[in-house]
């Protein structure tokens, strides 16, 4: 009887040791990249400010006429107002555009 608990015990070892490493690849390539992109769209958006130009996921551009604790009021062409979610930016154009230059 004892025999069989410890044959079991020791087949149940590479099993954790499988399932730790599956855990820490998993962590390593997908969780935290993912993490360090809502970090960096934290930050993106945190700095953004009135009169910036921006593109939303949707691929609207327009410029930010307006701020709230969770909006923005953003003007597009032909003097339209239109209010997004602060998650709903993609990029600040300002910020491309002066890089390219």
């Amino acid at each position: 009887m004892q025999t069989v608990l410890l044959q079991a015990d020791n087949s149940m070892v590479p099993s954790f040791i499988t399932m730790g490493l599956i855990m820490i690849i998993l962590y390593f390539f997908m969780m935290r990249p993912q993490l360090k992109k809502a970090k960096e769209h934290k930050k993106l958006v945190g700095d953004l400010k009135v009169g910036d130009k921006v593109v939303t996921t949707a691929g609207i551009h327009g410029k930010i006429v307006g701020t709230n604790e969770t909006t923005f009021l953003i003007e597009v062409e032909g003097g339209t107002k239109i209010r997004f979610e602060k998650s709903a930016i993609a990029l600040d154009a300002t910020r491309a555009l002066e890089a390219k230059a």
